[in-house]
């Protein structure tokens, strides 16, 4: 039989474990974002060429804007799981 929680019992977002969590998806969301943008310069000679074009400032704000994006989808995602995974135990 499952033992009920205290309701007053706070997530586990705000505990270091969570935080280092947090900090674990974000980083894998990160080189997600790092190997996606490199894979698609690589596979569509058209986003090369734009970014040939466009020199060194806009090759590192494409590939900033890429990683950040990817890195906010992974830490949310991970808020979501954590919140989840702290329901069910």
């Amino acid at each position: 039989m499952r033992t009920k929680k205290s309701p007053n019992r706070s997530p586990s977002l705000i505990s270091p474990t969570g935080i280092i969590q947090l900090m674990t998806h974000a980083m894998m969301g990160a080189a997600l974002g790092l190997v996606f943008t490199f894979v698609l310069i690589l596979a569509n000679p058209a986003v090369a060429e734009l970014l040939n074009h466009g020199g060194n400032a806009a090759a590192f704000v494409f590939v900033v804007t890429m990683v950040t994006t990817f890195a906010i989808g992974a830490t949310l995602t991970g808020i979501v799981f954590i919140l989840n995974g702290d329901k069910e135990s």
